[in-house]
């Protein structure tokens, strides 16, 4: 069992930034591809980033490229987003996931790929 902790979240003006993090317990952190997800308000949850289990891969949707970027910390069992130049579309609350699968930038952007979840971390950001 993983437990996920967000924290980080808060309410931003466009153009500004933030730092998200996600502490997990265990001690099998480094074995699992961690990713963040976000949810808006009456849409479905989608994928926002992801990084593989040595910190050696990363994959971005398209609509944070550029902007955001994933890190881990595996000896604090932490896995970071830095959101940098944050639009009002970025209002979301943002999930970290954990999952067991094999690295590929095939599935890695889907909520299948992982097993755990946390409770999330509201992110607003004002326009």
């Amino acid at each position: 069992q993983v437990q996920l902790v967000e924290s980080g979240g808060g309410l931003v003006q466009a153009g500004g930034s933030l730092r998200l993090s996600c502490a997990a317990s265990g001690r099998t952190f480094s074995t699992y591809a961690m990713s963040w997800f976000r949810q808006a308000p009456g849409k479905e949850r989608e994928f926002v980033a992801a990084v593989s289990r040595n910190g050696a891969y990363t994959y971005y949707a398209d609509s944070v490229k550029g902007r955001f970027t994933i890190s881990r910390d595996n000896a604090k069992n932490t896995v970071y987003l830095q959101m940098n130049s944050l639009k009002p579309e970025d209002t979301a609350v943002y999930y970290c996931a954990a999952g067991s699968r094999p690295w590929s930038t095939i599935v890695v952007h889907t909520t299948s790929s992982y097993e755990y979840w946390g409770q999330g971390t509201q992110v607003t950001v004002s326009s």
